[in-house]
Order: C-alpha cells, then sequence, then structure tokens
C-alpha cells in the first residue's frame, strides 16, 4: 500500500524535489530522506559542485540521482556516472531506472564482462544517463560510440575505491573529453590526497558534506572479534552457520580461498555461492541473484562485494579473514543492519595479527570484544568449542552520438 503523500512530501518536498519526481518516491515507498539525501540534495539541485563523504548504504544513489533526473528532465544534456566494479555499476542503473523510467529516463550501462553489441544498442536509444566503469567507457570512447560533449552532471561514486584499484590514468583521460562547464559530483567514503588533487584540479569551489566520518560503523551491528588457530577456522564458521537462520555473507582475503570455502560449504550441504573476480561476469550476477533471491543462503565472497552488494535482511556477516586494509572492515559489516535494522559482524584473526586488530579498533573509534578460543575439540555428532579464560578486550581506541533533448515535459512539474 502507498504512503500518503503527505509523509512523501514532508521529507523530500523540503528539499525542492518536484511534484513528478515525488511522485514516483512515493511508488517506490520512499518518504524520508537519509542524512546524506538531506545535505546533498538541494546542493547539487542548486548547481554547485559537491563532494560526499559518506559510508556505502547510506543512499547516495538517490542523493546524486534525483538532482540529476531533475536537471536533465528541465534542459538538454546528459549525465555520467563513473563507479569501480560492475556490480555498484548495475545496481545504480536499476536504481536510477526505477525512479526515471515513468519519467521517460533512457540509461545505459557500460560496464566490462557484457555483450559491446548490446550495449551499442542502448546507445542507439540516446540515453540521458550512462553509467560505466572506466575501462569499458574508454574502450566505447575510442572506438567512438560514445560522445560526452553534452555532459552536464558528472558523477564520481566510490571515488575512493576507484583510486584503489589503480582507475587514476582512465579517470584522467575521461576527465579531459568533457565539457569544460558542467557540474561534478563526488561520493567518497574516505577522502584520500588522490581524491583531493582530482577535486583540486577539475571541480569549482565544491561543497564539502561529511554525514559520517570515515571508520564510522553501522548503528546497529553487534561486532565480535575471535582469536583462534587457522586451522580452526572452518569448523567455527560451521558451528556459527548452526547457530544462525539467516542470510550470510562471509568474506575471505583472496580468490583461491573463497573458491575453496565455497567448496567445503556445498560438500557439506550447505547452499553457497561464492563471487570474486576469477568468475565471469554473469557467474557472479548469478551467484548475487541468488543470493537475494534466497536460493543460496551463504555467499562467500572477496572484497570486490564489499560496497557492490545491496541485499537486504543479512543477518550475519563473517570475516573469515581480516581484510588487508582496515577501512575495509568497516565497508564489509556495513552489508549487514541496514535500514534501521539489527545485525552481527563475526570476524576470525590469529593470534599474530594483534596489530590488525588494533588498527581497526582505531578507526572505529571503539573497543571490540575479543574471545579467544581454544583448539575446537570434535564432539561425535558436530563441533564443539571451549573458551579459555574471559571475554576480553585489547587495545586502546582514538578517535551518443546526437543531442539529446530533456524528458519527461508531458508530465510537467
Amino acid at each position: 500500500m502507498p504512503l500518503p503523500n503527505k509523509q512523501t512530501e514532508s521529507g523530500f518536498k523540503e528539499l525542492g524535489v518536484s511534484a513528478s519526481v515525488l511522485k514516483e518516491l512515493e511508488n517506490l515507498k520512499l518518504a524520508t530522506p537519509t542524512p546524506i539525501q538531506i545535505k546533498s540534495i538541494p546542493v547539487a539541485l542548486s548547481g554547485q559542485d559537491l563532494i560526499g563523504v559518506a559510508q556505502t548504504g547510506t543512499g547516495k544513489t538517490f542523493a546524486f540521482g534525483i538532482p540529476m533526473i531533475e536537471r536533465l528532465m528541465l534542459e538538454s544534456g546528459q549525465g555520467l556516472v563513473l563507479l569501480p566494479t560492475r556490480e555498484l555499476a548495475l545496481q545504480v542503473d536499476e536504481n536510477l531506472r526505477k525512479l526515471g523510467a515513468r519519467l521517460g529516463l533512457r540509461t545505459a550501462a557500460l560496464i566490462g564482462g557484457q555483450a559491446i553489441g548490446s550495449q551499442v544498442q542502448s546507445l542507439k536509444r540516446n540515453p540521458h544517463i550512462f553509467v560505466c566503469t572506466p575501462g569499458r567507457l574508454i574502450d566505447h570512447l575510442k572506438r567512438g560510440w560514445v560522445k560526452l560533449a553534452y555532459v552536464k552532471v558528472l558523477v564520481l561514486d566510490e571515488a575512493d575505491m576507484m583510486f584503489d584499484l589503480g582507475f587514476a590514468p582512465q579517470i584522467e583521460e575521461i576527465m579531459k573529453r568533457l565539457p569544460p562547464v558542467r557540474q561534478t559530483l563526488l561520493f567518497s567514503a574516505t577522502m584520500p590526497r588522490a581524491i583531493l588533487k582530482l577535486a583540486a584540479a577539475h571541480m569549482s569551489l565544491p561543497v564539502h558534506i561529511e554525514v559520517a566520518p570515515p571508520g564510522t560503523t553501522v548503528e546497529f551491528v553487534n561486532q565480535e572479534m575471535y582469536v583462534m588457530k587457522k586451522e580452526d577456522k572452518y569448523r567455527q564458521l560451521e558451528k556459527i552457520l548452526q547457530e544462525h537462520n539467516g542470510s550470510v555473507l562471509v568474506f575471505t582475503r583472496t580468490k583461491h580461498g573463497a573458491k575453496h570455502l565455497a567448496n567445503n560449504l556445498k560438500q557439506a550441504r550447505h547452499e553457497a555461492a561464492e563471487i570474486h573476480s576469477n568468475l565471469s561476469f554473469n557467474q557472479r550476477k548469478e551467484a548475487l541473484a541468488g543470493f537475494k533471491s534466497k536460493k543460496y543462503r551463504i555467499l562467500i565472497a572477496t572484497d570486490i562485494a564489499a560496497r557492490g552488494i545491496d541485499v537486504s535482511g543479512i543477518e550475519l556477516v563473517v570475516n573469515y579473514d581480516l581484510p588487508d586494509n582496515s577501512e575495509d572492515y568497516v565497508h564489509r559489516i556495513g552489508r549487514t543492519a541496514r535500514a534501521g535494522r539489527p545485525g552481527q559482524a563475526i570476524s576470525f584473526a590469529l593470534p599474530s595479527q594483534w596489530k590488525d586488530i588494533r588498527n581497526i579498533e582505531r578507526l572505529i573509534n571503539k573497543k571490540l570484544t575479543l574471545t579467544k578460543f581454544a583448539e575446537l575439540e570434535q564432539a561425535n555428532t558436530r563441533p564443539t568449542f571451549r573458551r579459555y579464560g574471559r571475554t576480553m578486550s585489547f587495545g586502546r581506541s582514538s578517535a551518443p552520438r546526437s543531442r539529446p533533448g530533456g524528458f519527461g515535459r508531458r508530465r510537467g512539474r
């Protein structure tokens, strides 16, 4: 049942959103804007450049998507959204189409791993918004299939991850092909020096918005850290899986580790799938779709999925391996406890990883509950374990080719 129009207007209307877009938000049952949307939408609607710092899962897609759609409804031009991974690009494209399809919005998702012919067909429809990964966009640019001369709004989403993955040269090449007069919106979970350098070179007096400092974890997640030997990890995971009934997302450090763990769980008759960069895009897409539809209860992933998974109702995140980068810990556990729901995050650490634990605690400005386990003992029916000592705390915390026209005019504003 749709939410009353009054509820919708009390949130998004006050941000300057038009009546036609308000109607679509109501149809999507979106009544209350998130903090990043409250701060970003009025700035973006004014045409100013913007740098937004916010974690994944905080509503950034509509924070830039709503103003972009509003602007393209009023005037000729296109929007360009750059993202670091295929999964994120498809997710953003899907959300933009949900919001704008009935307003006449056309999008083109240009990502690697998909047949280039189908992407050419979408370009022939003169899309209003390109949603791209950098490498595939450059491929289309070099072939002459995409022109960026009419881009009015550029969005760099998950910008820190793009630089981490080595996309800086591609981003610079794309920037050279864009019109000098445009609006640029940059969103990132952290603000490394490379992004500040890009902002200085390619943005005009950007407004800085920060809704959560880097290292801020989701509000309702219960975090635990188990310290154990490497050979005890799998049996402890089995025990945890027996104690939880909902969807479980398991992170490993390497592709080989994800594959090995997925095979073991499948042999133990668990409904499990894996997602990592050794798989084809279609395989990754099927695994994620199966996890969303509950075909698979367990998804084993590398950090390629830490910011690319948008699945509601994940009960538990398990860090089977601690991440190489402490900031990835925040992105990983942010897959649970979304939209105000409670969630659980359990991490496995080796006795030699005290420094990594300290770094995570410093980043999140919080002491973690550390539980040290003795070797697991095999019972007759299932693995059991005993703790020695007591729960301990460790560490000290610190702080297209032709010019497109506008769309949606016949609906009015």
